[in-house]
């Protein structure tokens, strides 16, 4: 049985935890979030702030991590906060996900109930492939990526680093989608989108510049 530390307490944690639940070998070790203001044993898990990973390890040596927040820049100024090594995060698959054998799936990503991952695709770390959500063939999906909810990517689509796909978005093969672009929901993309806008609609278009930076 893994023991698992979920960082972050709002409503993608719930659905981790629902996730932690559903599989044989996983069980929630403790929940930290900055809402917690001490560290403190509870009936079923441990509670406190990010900064108590240390104290979190010398109770529980073997415990795994992974971050639990939907905003991808957030994710990844976790990841950079928390200064954990590759190895110190879970990667987490839904009972009811199929994914290929031939797929690679990096440290910290979730890949939530329903979705798909096809022959050869390269997922990054510490990304989200939410409900329902497919990945084809040859896709290359870079670190801190969120794929929500019923997302469709055709073969060989690349999204780069901290790109978030709207519900329901479909892609057609071989796009480029930019480092922290974002596509609007139901949109259809059929032209490679550069980095850090903002695009929407069938077909996708560009409507807006994304000027703050998500470095973390």
């Amino acid at each position: 049985m893994k023991n698992v530390a979920i960082v972050g307490d709002g409503g993608h944690g719930k659905v981790i935890r629902e996730l932690i639940n559903a599989r044989s070998d996983t069980r929630l070790a403790a929940v930290l979030d900055d809402k917690f203001k001490t560290f403190e044993g509870g009936k079923e898990w441990y509670t406190g702030p990010p900064e108590a990973v240390t104290e979190l390890r010398r109770l529980i040596p073997d415990v795994l991590f992974l971050i639990a927040v939907g905003k991808n820049s957030v994710r990844k100024q976790l990841a950079e906060r928390l200064g954990l090594r590759k190895d110190d995060f879970i990667t987490l698959i839904h009972p009811s996900a199929i994914v290929s054998k031939s797929a690679v799936i990096g440290e910290g990503t979730v890949i939530m109930a329903g979705a798909i991952i096809q022959a050869d695709a390269r997922i990054g770390a510490h990304c989200i492939i939410n409900t329902g959500a497919v990945a084809e063939h040859d896709n290359q999906i870079s670190d801190y990526v969120h794929l929500s909810p019923r997302v469709t990517l055709s073969g060989a689509v690349s999204v780069q680093e901290g790109a978030h796909v709207g519900t329901g978005a479909s892609v057609i093969p071989q796009i480029i989608i930019g480092a922290w672009s974002i596509v609007g929901a139901g949109s259809a993309v059929i032209h490679p989108i550069p980095d850090r806008v903002t695009a929407a609609g069938a077909p996708a278009r560009i409507i807006s510049s994304i000027q703050t930076s998500n470095k973390g």
